[in-house]
């Protein structure tokens, strides 16, 4: 009520100490969003502040420690796993260094956790390049393509009919078991969610955008 920390928590992921992965791809889509919208704003409106360029830095900082962490704990198609401390990833050997397998009856990937996570790492990339860091921004571009091409192919894009979802094989709240569990199998898999439909769909809008030589990218404040 204070507004003093009191101790690590979650609610969605596995325990206090790990990282689920929709809450850590929300970290990196959010800060990446506020760096685009710090860098449109004039010099100005930091007055209160130590200037525009120490904003920006603080909320670089945040965002590649995030992207770094999401890239160095993903199979390497950009799928993650519900959560970077799930229990079975220790019965998953190797599971970093190839592609994610939603079928594996172990623990579930998130897909919604990849389609937010594919946003954050294609703006993050966009707003280095206009800060002169094409490097910087290329790797993360890159890596959020990687994600997306991912996303928009079997078995994760829907190619039935019949279900309404957009994209395949997403958790919606793993601890609480609310997630459908097909007969025959042992964890979730083969459903959509709300958050990665509509993050599916904005990261595509976005690349439509970007895609036209002078168009603006899709923006929250434009």
């Amino acid at each position: 009520n204070a507004g003093r920390y009191r101790c690590p928590s979650t609610q969605q992921g596995y325990s206090p100490f790990s990282t689920w992965t929709r809450g850590l791809a929300w970290v990196m889509l959010g800060y990446a969003e506020l760096m685009e919208w710090v860098h449109a704003l004039s010099e100005e409106e930091f007055e209160l502040f130590d200037g525009r360029d120490e904003v920006l830095n603080q909320f670089r900082r945040a965002a590649e420690a995030a992207c770094d962490f999401y890239i160095e704990h993903t199979p390497i198609d950009g799928i993650p796993f519900w959560d970077t401390g799930a229990p079975g990833l220790a019965q998953l050997s190797g599971w970093q260094d190839r592609p994610s397998d939603p079928f594996n009856d172990i623990e579930p990937i998130d897909s919604s956790a990849a389609a937010i996570a594919a946003q954050g790492l294609i703006r993050l990339g966009s707003v280095l390049t206009q800060l002169g860091d094409t490097s910087g921004g290329k790797r993360y571009s890159q890596a959020g393509l990687t994600v997306l091409r991912t996303l928009l192919s079997p078995p994760y894009l829907n190619d039935d009919d019949s279900h309404q979802g957009l994209l395949w094989h997403a958790v919606y709240h793993r601890p609480r078991g609310w997630d459908h569990i097909p007969a025959g199998r042992r964890i979730p898999c083969g459903e959509s969610c709300l958050w990665g439909d509509y993050h599916l769909l904005e990261v595509g809008v976005q690349l439509q955008r970007m895609a036209p030589p002078g168009e603006t990218p899709h923006r929250f404040f434009t």
